[in-house]
């Protein structure tokens, strides 16, 4: 291995984090040195937004203290732009320009605000707590008057936040806007009882929905129907940063970074990229950006990293769905079990149960795994799709 190999993680969400913690745990002996590039030095746990918007408080974990005795320089700032000929990355806020001998490029993604009209300027988001505890802010004012709370998108992230919402301000009129039916993606089961417990909540569900424009105080559907709007909550599709387009680096339309097997750039060999921001396919169609796949392509993407510094040979990346975990409010919640390619099994948990699962084993594992990567290797992987994923 060359002595002072650089390796720049640029994102420090699921993905990168967990790329970071399992880097530093495959570096430790060697004189590689790795850097952290993130906006903010807190981590920010995407799977907990809906609960900031709701109102909750929630732990501040520093990304600093996470990695503190691994040895990596976390740098706090936006990475502006990336030259992969010079092998640097600029950062604002930083003096100095970074360069990389490996990049890993975990970006993320967030909440596209661009493709209704007015959405960018009525909506709210939960790209980020600072976004989120807006969002929680205004509710206050609103719940107090008995007002009306829209939420545009019937995906998990839209029922997450309408059910949160709605439990936490008794007196708010929640309705969820989605062109397909919530949960549609479950099996009939878990279905039902998400659709109990919107119904439970006082949640009015509007299946077929388009929404064409976003007004001041209303949302406008396709057949020109006005729907109240206090306050807009948006959580439909999804966009991406332009750096690596702009860089260069070859993307697909949506701006996704195109890569191999072995999840490296296929323009630029010595750039690596996971979770969001990747274009990653595999035998059974390409994976959608969740927490639940960025963890493993971290993990894969750090242990190929330290595979090639070594000389040695690497395996494609493999992965399937096992799960799609729903908050239903504090007091309930629904886990459905997948196939790889993220169809439903039979198998699902409701309720007590279902908030157990979610709660110990998905929404603090990442913390958990990251913390204990400075001791030992653990795996964020619970799937790596059995024979789906064996062949191309």
């Amino acid at each position: 291995m060359k002595n002072h190999h650089h390796i720049v993680v640029l994102g420090a969400g699921y993905a990168g984090m967990m790329a970071t913690a399992r880097l530093a745990r495959r570096m430790r002996r060697t004189n590689a040195r790795i850097t952290l590039v993130n906006p903010s030095a807190r981590f920010t746990e995407r799977l907990r937004l809906h609960q900031i918007a709701a109102g909750r408080q929630l732990a501040d974990f520093q990304i600093p203290k996470l990695l503190a005795g691994t040895r990596v320089a976390f740098v706090a700032g936006t990475a502006t732009a990336i030259d992969p000929r010079a092998r640097t990355v600029a950062v604002d806020g930083s003096p100095t320009i970074l360069r990389y001998d490996t990049l890993v490029y975990a970006l993320g993604s967030a909440t596209d605000t661009s493709t209704v009209p007015g959405a960018d300027v009525h909506c709210y988001t939960l790209n980020g707590p600072e976004n989120a505890a807006r969002l929680a802010a205004r509710l206050g004012g609103v719940a107090a008057a008995g007002g009306a709370v829209t939420v545009c998108g019937g995906g998990l992230t839209g029922v997450e936040a309408a059910t949160e919402i709605a439990e936490a301000h008794p007196r708010l009129n929640v309705t969820l806007l989605s062109v397909d039916e919530p949960g549609s993606m479950m099996g009939a089961k878990a279905r039902k009882h998400l659709y109990q417990a919107l119904s439970r909540l006082g949640v009015t569900v509007r299946a077929g929905a388009r929404v064409t424009k976003v007004l001041a105080d209303s949302v406008e559907l396709a057949d020109g129907e006005l729907v109240a709007a206090d306050v807009c909550v948006w959580t439909t599709g999804v966009t991406v940063s332009p750096l690596a387009r702009e860089a260069g680096i070859a993307t697909d339309e949506r701006g996704l970074v195109l890569v191999d097997a072995t999840l490296r750039s296929v323009s630029h060999p010595d750039i690596h990229a996971i979770g969001d921001a990747a274009a990653i396919r595999l035998a059974w169609g390409q994976v959608h950006g969740t927490c639940q796949s960025g963890i493993p392509t971290g993990q894969y993407t750090a242990d190929t990293i330290a595979r090639l510094l070594r000389g040695k040979s690497v395996k494609p990346f493999r992965y399937g769905y096992f799960h799609q975990p729903v908050s239903l409010g504090r007091r309930d919640a629904v886990i459905q079990f997948t196939h790889a390619d993220d169809t439903p099994r039979r198998a699902y948990l409701k309720g007590r149960a279902a908030i157990f699962y979610k709660e110990k084993l998905v929404s603090s594992t990442p913390l958990t795994t990251y913390r204990l990567h400075r001791y030992m290797y653990v795996t964020g992987t619970l799937s790596k799709g059995g024979r789906a994923t064996r062949a191309m």
